[in-house]
């Protein structure tokens, strides 16, 4: 019996720094689904805040997580997977993602030595998320739990090496369950 699996939906999360947009970019290229920078769905108001170097509240953040699941929402009723990068770094941030978006959703946290994260910080350009601002998400940041759905993955790979192993982990894991 040949059964069909859905192409999975998958939130690359982790600090400001740690490479969510270039390995989600690649990881949606290899799965050959739509990717989703989850900073282009913030409201401006959200982007002013943290220009100008003012963490966001959960308040803030509510009507924004709930966008990136609807987001995901969207896609999979549309027949296909998606990679979104969405820092998620609380549980009840992926909670909201994952109960907004209706579908299982799998996190792969990224993860790396501060100072290469502050290095990359340094070395990009345009983006409205100031150094600053990495004590205060790294603060914020809950690991995922064991009973979440994700894993996490060290970002000292290069880019290409680690969306292969989000690759691999992520089409195991669902090749795994519709064996069951």
């Amino acid at each position: 019996m040949i059964t069909s699996t859905p192409p999975p939906s998958i939130v690359v999360m982790g600090v400001s720094g740690s490479g969510k947009t270039t390995v989600g970019r690649e990881l949606a290229r290899l799965l050959h689904v739509p990717f989703v920078d989850a900073d282009d769905l913030h409201p401006q108001s959200n982007r002013d805040k943290m220009a100008g170097g003012t963490p966001l509240t959960d308040d803030d953040r509510r009507p924004w997580l709930l966008t990136v699941g609807h987001t995901i929402r969207e896609q999979v009723q549309a027949g296909r997977g998606v990679v979104v990068a969405c820092s998620a770094l609380r549980r009840r941030y992926r909670e909201a993602i994952a109960e907004e978006a209706g579908t299982p959703v799998r996190f792969a946290h990224l993860n790396g030595r501060v100072d290469v994260i502050r290095e990359r910080m340094e070395a990009r350009a345009d983006h409205f998320m100031p150094n600053a601002l990495l004590d205060s998400q790294l603060q914020t940041l809950e690991p995922l739990a064991a009973d979440e759905d994700g894993s996490e993955f060290a970002i000292d790979g290069g880019p290409a090496a680690v969306a292969a192993d989000i690759r691999d982990w992520a089409t195991a894991e669902v090749g795994e369950e519709a064996a069951v």
